[in-house]
This record gives C-alpha cells, sequence and structure tokens, in this order.
C-alpha cells in the first residue's frame, strides 16, 4: 500500500526516536540509580557516560523522529544498544523473575536494534 508509505515510515520514526527520547529523559531521572551501577560494572567515569549516554539518546531519537539524518542517527543508536544492552540486560547474571525481565529487556534491544537497521536500509 504506497499510498500510506510516508505516513507508516513516519510512525515508525516517531515511535522507534521516541522510545530513546522518553528513555534518555527518564535516566535523567533515574541518574543516582544508575551512575553507581554503571560504575560496578566496570564503566569508566561513569557519570560521564551516563550523561553522553542520554544526550545521544535525546538527540539521535528527535533526529530520527525529524526524518534529519536519519541513518546516522539510526546507526548511532544501533551503536548505543551494542553497548548499553549487555551492561543493563545481564539477565546471566541473574535468577528467577529478576533473570526474565533482563531477558525481556535484552530481546526488546534486539529488536529496536532490528527496527534501526531497517530505517537504515529505508535511507540508504
Amino acid at each position: 500500500m504506497r499510498i500510506f508509505r510516508n505516513e507508516v515510515l513516519f510512525a515508525a520514526r516517531l515511535l522507534l526516536g521516541g522510545a530513546f527520547v522518553f528513555a534518555g529523559l527518564r535516566n535523567i531521572q533515574n541518574r543516582n540509580l544508575l551512575i553507581p551501577m554503571m560504575a560496578a560494572r566496570g564503566v569508566p567515569r561513569a557519570g560521564h557516560a551516563l550523561w553522553l549516554g542520554i544526550v545521544l539518546q535525546v538527540v539521535a531519537g528527535a533526529l530520527v523522529i525529524a526524518g534529519l539524518w536519519t541513518a546516522l542517527a539510526a546507526a548511532s543508536l544501533v551503536l548505543f544498544l551494542i553497548a548499553a544492552t549487555p551492561m543493563f540486560h545481564n539477565f546471566w547474571d541473574h535468577q528467577g523473575p529478576d533473570r526474565a525481565s533482563r531477558i525481556n529487556g535484552f530481546v526488546g534491544n534486539i529488536a529496536l536494534a532490528g527496527g534501526f537497521l531497517a530505517l537504515i536500509a529505508q535511507a540508504a
């Protein structure tokens, strides 16, 4: 259905980019929890790394929504997911319900990466 192609593409960009804008803003609120967690996982200068990640999430997410530099913004969010997913969704270190929750987050991030790869392919 080519007639709705642009609308569907905009909805995809809104959902994918919006998820990261929302996550970045939520991470600002959760920074006092996230910084020690990142430091415990061996991230050097965890506070700076967190703020860099927040800026990346919000800016790249907004660019995806706007359809500006979509391939570059989507690629940067794929790289973000490659770094963040094993750090925050390390299901192999957990048991029980916590493990299941982390597996769900891990799989969700893989799906997000797939969506961004599709956007990159569409933009090329």
